[in-house]
């Protein structure tokens, strides 16, 4: 028997705005990185996100560990362009007092 050893593609899929995404899933690849780097297991990870296969997610670690410095990079810049869409939403809508607005509206609905 002839076995023939093939290099295989990650699932990685970038979407629209350059998130990568896990095959054709929602998942994505910070989720499973991010997963990983927790302590959780691949077969934890399968339980958690059932739309993935357990060979998506070796296949996924295996890449982080492959590419650790350019994922980390990627990580660093979608940490950094949250952190800014977060800054800018409060900059619009205060989250100072919003505990105590959202029960006066609670309190006007209920007497209305």
């Amino acid at each position: 028997m002839t076995m023939v050893i093939a290099t295989e593609t990650p699932p990685l899929v970038a979407g629209a705005a350059g998130v990568f995404h896990v095959g054709k899933t929602r998942v994505t690849l910070d989720t499973v990185v991010g997963a990983f780097q927790d302590g959780a297991t691949a077969e934890e990870i399968a339980e958690q996100y059932p739309t993935l296969s357990l060979g998506q997610i070796y296949a996924v670690i295996a890449y982080y560990l492959a590419h650790t410095a350019e994922v980390n990079d990627y990580l660093r810049t979608r940490e950094q362009q949250a952190a800014e869409v977060r800054q800018a939403n409060e900059r619009l809508f205060s989250p100072v007092g919003i505990r105590a607005r959202l029960l006066a509206r609670q309190a006007e609905q209920g007497s209305s």
